[in-house]
């Protein structure tokens, strides 16, 4: 079977939509920080969209920070990739042309500069997770003891964060040509515009005091929302796709029908027409950002470590029990949709009811534990915020409660029969040590894991308002297990 390339495009299979413009005559307009399956999944395709209803240079160069798989798969298709839509009404299948070139920052450092210095390069887009941006979740300041940010902070020239990579090319930019540079951070972080524009240019100050005061004047970084459930792609994946589509493509990305892009309107520099994808542009993304990480994202993690304690390994799978799902509509409607200032449009009890079809979609296969990763990152945005809003207005918490307890019950690293979990978090070692101290003790645990402060803060460890039922919720977890915790949380009224 002949590989997917520009070469082979025409050799697809008929029903495989293809690129509506010609690929190999377009320029990079656009770099992208973390080149993973979501961007390929979302704003890839928006940008597809874009070239294909109004033209222009808007070409991705995708950066892979980390590791060359990514441009290992993609650099031989020529950036070319399928995007497999799947549902339980079946399957669609288009190849996007948006991206036209993977590099990895590895080996490819100095081209990746260029591409961030050149003045034709307009927008820097970026999906690192959570944990990529360096800093305090619970604070939202750099962390400038973190090992990566005191190596760019000795080595400019050469950094290896978002935040050096930023801050490096806004420098080139300065002292160069002077042209505007708009950051788009698509990462699940309240406030993430606001929140990269501080840390770029906390960590610009300490260097060039002079660059801050340039970034302020010459740079935007507007807040967004992203919205699409997109699972890690399998083996079996990619075999059913190279079927369906009569080439070998390497890097397919499966994901769900729906798709949402909030982008608050800021912009320093031209961009794309993403709205003719169907992105929203707004004075103000905040509203539709909580409703995302306080309804979509907090009851996502609180099924991971819920579902995945009680043996559930798909999303779907947990959406399919009677006392999940009954949980799941509690914790939103009594705890997180009461925080929320809801735009006027929205329906919010729609949106609701949306989550939990989306949840039982079983032709989307999304594992508990990928998305119970890394939860020392995701907690303060998911689920604190709700905690803290609902403690100031004397509101219940039992629902958010029993999540956090999850969390601990889950990070602690040993499943409900014994065999142990692995915990892929960056703190990961900090809570295997607490674990090991404490195993099977809900009290100590849990007083151990929230004197945590880059995730629990100084507030919420001092009140027992809050350590009270996480503690009870964690004790009934370690006694009775998930399911049965589940169960007497949604029967009690």
């Amino acid at each position: 079977m002949p590989a997917l390339s520009l070469n082979t495009l025409s050799l697809a299979a008929p029903n495989v939509v293809r690129p509506r413009f010609d690929p190999a005559r377009l320029g990079v307009g656009i770099v992208h920080l973390g080149i993973g399956a979501f961007h390929r999944a979302h704003q890839a395709v928006y940008t597809d969209d874009a070239i294909a209803s109004a033209r222009g240079d808007w070409g991705i160069c995708g950066v892979s920070l980390r590791s060359p798989g990514v441009r290992d798969q993609m650099a031989p298709q020529d950036g070319l990739y399928t995007s497999v839509e799947r549902s339980p009404e079946g399957i669609r299948r288009r190849i996007v042309g948006s991206v036209r070139e993977v590099l990895f920052l590895g080996d490819a450092r100095e081209r990746i500069r260029k591409h961030l210095a050149a003045p034709t390069t307009h927008i820097v887009t970026l999906t690192v997770t959570e944990k990529g941006y360096c800093h305090h979740p619970a604070s939202g300041q750099l962390n400038l003891s973190h090992p990566d940010i005191v190596h760019d902070l000795a080595a400019p020239e050469a950094p290896v964060t978002v935040v050096g990579l930023l801050a490096a090319a806004l420098h080139d930019r300065f002292v160069s040509h002077g042209a505007p540079l708009t950051i788009v951070c698509c990462d699940n972080l309240p406030d993430n515009g606001a929140l990269v524009h501080g840390l770029v240019h906390t960590y610009a100050e300490r260097l060039r005091p002079a660059l801050a005061a340039w970034i302020g004047d010459h740079a935007a970084f507007p807040s967004t929302m992203v919205d699409r459930i997109v699972p890690a792609t399998t083996a079996a994946d990619v075999a059913e796709n190279d079927a369906a589509i009569a080439l070998a493509d390497a890097a397919p990305v499966v994901h769900e029908p729906f798709i949402q892009w909030v982008i608050e309107d800021d912009f320093a520099s031209p961009r794309p027409r993403w709205e003719a994808g169907g992105a929203q542009f707004v004075a103000d993304v905040a509203p539709f950002e909580a409703m995302k990480l306080r309804l979509l994202n907090a009851t996502h993690s609180a099924f991971a470590y819920l579902g995945f304690l009680a043996g559930y390994e798909y999303i779907y799978q947990v959406a399919a029990q009677t006392d999940f799902v009954a949980y799941m509509r509690r914790f939103m409607e009594r705890e997180a949709t009461p925080t929320l200032t809801v735009p006027a449009d929205v329906d919010v009890a729609g949106y609701r009811e949306a989550l939990v079809k989306r949840y039982r979609n079983p032709a989307l296969p999304h594992r508990t534990q990928q998305i119970a990763m890394d939860g020392s990152q995701k907690l303060p945005q998911r689920i604190l915020g709700t905690v803290r809003d609902n403690l100031a207005r004397r509101r219940a918490i039992d629902c958010a409660a029993l999540a956090v307890a999850a969390w601990m019950r889950y990070v602690s690293g040993e499943d409900e029969q014994h065999r142990p979990i692995k915990v892929s978090d960056p703190m990961a070692p900090q809570f295997a040590a607490i674990a090991s101290a404490h195993r099977g003790d809900a009290s100590q645990l849990a007083t151990s894991l929230l004197a945590l402060r880059p995730i629990f803060g100084d507030d919420l460890p001092a009140d027992p308002r809050f350590t009270a039922p996480v503690t009870r919720a964690l004790a009934q977890l370690l006694t009775d297990g998930a399911a049965r915790t589940v169960a007497a949380l949604v029967r009690n009224p």
